[in-house]
């Protein structure tokens, strides 16, 4: 095998955004459902053939490293599964319209947004998921909002920004666990020390929603009662409903794996329908008042939790917001990350992604450029490998030595691994975090970016620290 030179390495590079940029204006929001993924494997099949006739890699090399990839990446897409049939039997289960209600009574419009963050942010922290967030209180709280005026983009923003606050400081995150594992330190070592920039960026977070909270106009300019009112005639609503994300929560206090988490609430949540919401369940079955019986229920059960359902409130918008997808509404996205793991797995394999890591290395030579290279390349590992694992894995393999010998401890790598790594991985449309979010919220990746805040300013804190030179720990004899 060859080594690749900077000009073949970045080839791939060019010719995958060069293609998305054709894409987008032809096929807009529409463009991961097909055509994004015909680049992706394009692109991939540019990095095999540079590799093949130039670097003389072998093809079952490469495809040893899209195989190690997809099964690094396994988990993700059975989480997402559970996630598309979770959103379904809350929705029609009345779990989910319950929260939307008492939400909309109880929370000022204007300062929705920051309880949203805030929110977000400690069931983050106690789930160590920010999936498992945006997945359950996320969607209720986006839907709430959006009857109160808010738009899409801007509740993503929020919920997206409060879930991974909470995930890179919570103990129980895979990605902490990995950013301590990968530089060699003490979990709660790593955690204490990350706080020293999440805090900060968490604090400007709530200034930047609360401010616009007061400056979007919301239910002072809208009448929600039709919403309301809809919400308590289509729906059974009820406290005693909010017992199933108690569940949910109870599962995730005792470490319960996220998969079963997520499987074990979503049958929750479509016993709690066909027990409460006998009429959806005949309307979703178009079954007739006296029709019924055990069959009947278990189909409507399993009709919430796999497919497509819609159910007429008599309200316009709330037909679209309460509509869901199931798990069948996460396939597009589920092929869209096979196609992400693909090209990922060509350019590792290729050693292109190790030659431009190289290239920047040179230019570090105290905090400031050696925290911001690793904050680039976390980003750029981003973009190119799609992968927020391989962001976190990589660089701190890389990085290691470079830190000890310039004599800064490991924790300031690890903490600019998750101010990098782990929060820039939402943003970017082809990368896992991106594809699942955006299909999740049904808000399209570029349109919730300008909004996600604490994701936006977290590396820029984290780089102006190093810059003044705040707690960069050095080490010790």
């Amino acid at each position: 095998m060859k080594r690749p030179s900077l000009f073949l390495s970045i080839v791939p590079l060019f010719f995958l955004v060069a293609f998305i940029a054709t894409l987008v204006p032809l096929f807009g929001d529409s463009i991961t459902e097909g055509p994004a993924q015909i680049a992706l494997l394009s692109a991939a099949l540019v990095t095999s053939l540079i590799s093949i006739l130039f670097l003389k890699v072998s093809w079952e090399k490469i495809e040893a490293s899209m195989l190690d990839q997809l099964s690094k990446t396994g988990s993700a897409i059975f989480i997402l599964l559970m996630i598309g049939a979770l959103t379904g039997s809350w929705m029609q289960s009345g779990v989910v319209p319950t929260m939307i209600y008492y939400g909309m009574k109880l929370i000022h419009p204007s300062v929705f947004l920051v309880i949203t963050f805030i929110l977000t942010s400690l069931v983050s922290l106690t789930a160590g998921s920010s999936w498992t967030t945006i997945g359950t209180v996320g969607v209720a709280m986006l839907t709430a909002g959006q009857f109160l005026g808010f738009s899409a983009p801007w509740l993503a923003g929020a919920i997206i920004s409060g879930a991974y606050l909470g995930d890179k400081c919570s103990p129980l995150s895979d990605t902490v666990n990995l950013c301590a594992s990968s530089t060699g330190i003490s979990l709660y070592k790593h955690v204490r020390y990350q706080l020293y920039t999440a805090i900060p960026a968490g604090i400007l977070s709530i200034i930047f929603f609360g401010i616009a909270g007061f400056m979007i106009p919301t239910a002072s300019t809208i009448d929600i009662s039709a919403q309301t009112d809809a919400l308590k005639t289509t729906f059974y609503l009820s406290p005693w409903l909010l017992l199933v994300p108690a569940f949910t929560i109870f599962l995730i206090v005792k470490k319960v794996s996220p998969f079963l988490t997520l499987f074990l609430s979503a049958i929750l949540g479509a016993v709690v329908a066909v027990l409460f919401q006998p009429e959806l369940c005949r309307q979703m079955l178009h079954f007739t008042k006296d029709a019924g019986g055990l069959m009947q229920a278990f189909e409507a059960g399993l009709r919430m939790m796999s497919g497509s359902v819609e159910i007429e409130t008599g309200n316009e918008m709330l037909n679209t917001l309460t509509a869901t997808r199931g798990m069948h509404g996460m396939l597009n996205t589920v092929w869209l990350i096979l196609c992400v793991v693909t090209f990922g797995g060509a350019m590792d394999a290729s050693g292109m992604i190790q030659v431009i890591t190289e290239k920047m290395a040179h230019i570090m030579r105290n905090a400031f450029s050696l925290v911001s290279s690793t904050v680039g390349t976390c980003i750029f590992f981003n973009l190119t490998l799609s992968d927020q694992y391989m962001s976190i894995v990589l660089p701190g393999k890389m990085f290691s030595d470079t830190y000890k010998k310039t004599g800064f401890a490991p924790e300031v790598l690890s903490r600019t691994l998750g101010d990098a790594g782990t929060v820039t991985s939402v943003l970017v449309p082809w990368n896992t975090c991106g594809i699942v979010q955006a299909s999740v919220l049904h808000v399209a990746t570029l349109s919730y970016l300008p909004y996600c805040f604490f994701n936006l300013v977290t590396p820029i804190v984290t780089i102006f620290v190093a810059a003044i030179g705040y707690k960069i720990r050095r080490l010790t004899s």
